[in-house]
């Protein structure tokens, strides 16, 4: 049996945060306290999830395997959202999805072509596959931009149309995602299945399992994010008033770390490997993931819990996914990457943070 506190998988060591943020909650503690536990609580068990869904997946066969992964690749990203849609937090929530959508594909991305580049002078990739993905990220980019610009055109006598509109540019992002799988699981499954070898099965997490136990696993991990969620979303404004740091920038930056963070250690092993198709594919699969599915079922959801959300997202976070697109579009059109590619997201990243640190609220 794997050790899961062995020396490869430190970040299970996080697990002991959950009893912690549990008696921090129940004791009424400092709320600071109570978002970081349950923060680092989150980033184990979203990971648990999802290699107890790949193992899943890999009992059930390549189709329905496929579109479990598909759907519950952000599983971590979207509870936290409900829990935080629920509460009537919608600026955290918009702001999450932007956070996940350019912190895929800026600072995994990023990591994982300046790691990979470090030991690998140039790693190369399915320049198609990266070629449609990207062109997918730009529409999530019009979806983002045209309800903000109908907002400003149409001013305070257009708000009663805004939520309808938001609702139906939700339904063509849901037909899109659906198009997708079928695209990538069926038609064009050469431009993203290869055949896995033992390194890609280790770090992923995909033999081994039995079938009752990858559904105990996802189970357990589901319902103990969803109640770490819970606390975090309970003390996200009092700890941001506390730390003085914006609703905005909490989503934007914090929050997409929490819910992707094991993603990114598998996305940065692979490019180690040499495996950049692999760690394009988790970078902006997952970002693909977040803006055609994650994003219209929350509009869906809202409406469900009598709080209908629109898909006006600020300027300041309409920019930020649009320069993501852009920047990842130009670096990923030759196919290859290197190390200095994989800087120049990063520092995308890092100036798009400190000006989402910086903006008032």
């Amino acid at each position: 049996m794997q050790n899961i506190f062995a020396p490869k998988n430190l970040m299970n060591w996080l697990l002991v945060f959950v009893p912690v943020a549990a008696i921090l909650e129940f004791t009424h503690a400092s709320p600071v306290a109570v978002f970081v536990c349950s923060a680092l609580a989150i980033i184990p068990l979203a990971g648990w999830m999802g290699r107890a869904t790949e193992h899943l997946a890999e009992r059930l066969g390549e189709g329905i395997g496929g579109l479990l992964n598909a759907t519950f690749g952000n599983a971590a990203e979207l509870i936290i959202a409900l829990m935080a849609m629920q509460k009537g937090l919608h600026g955290v929530v918009k702001a999450s999805i932007t956070g996940s959508i350019i912190g895929n594909i800026l600072l995994v991305l990023g990591l994982s072509a300046v790691c990979g580049g470090l030991k690998f002078t140039t790693q190369k990739f399915n320049q198609t596959a990266a070629a449609i993905g990207s062109t997918m990220l730009a529409l999530s980019g019009i979806a983002l931009l045209l309800p903000a610009v109908f907002h400003l055109i149409a001013g305070r006598h257009g708000h009663a149309r805004e939520l309808d509109l938001s609702l139906e540019i939700a339904v063509v992002l849901f037909v899109v995602y659906v198009l997708s799988l079928f695209f990538t699981l069926k038609t064009h499954t050469h431009l993203y299945v290869g055949t896995p070898d033992a390194d890609e099965e280790e770090a992923v997490g995909t033999h081994g399992w039995s079938k009752g136990k990858s559904m105990a696993v996802l189970f357990i991990a589901t319902a103990l994010v969803a109640v770490m969620s819970e606390f975090l979303v309970g003390a996200v404004e009092a700890a941001s008033h506390t730390l003085g740091l914006t609703e905005v920038f909490v989503g934007v930056i914090l929050v997409a770390i929490i819910g992707n963070a094991a993603e990114h250690s598998t996305a940065v092993l692979m490019a180690l490997k040499n495996k950049m198709n692999l760690s394009i594919n988790i970078a902006v699969g997952s970002s693909l993931q977040v803006a055609l599915f994650v994003a219209p079922v929350l509009v869906f959801a809202s409406y469900a819990f009598g709080k209908p959300m629109d898909l006006i997202f600020t300027p300041m976070e309409v920019v930020a996914v649009g320069v993501s697109v852009a920047v990842t579009a130009l670096i990923s059109q030759d196919g290859e990457s290197n190390w200095m590619e994989g800087v120049l997201l990063l520092a995308v990243y890092a100036i798009l943070g400190l000006t989402f640190f910086w903006l008032p609220a």
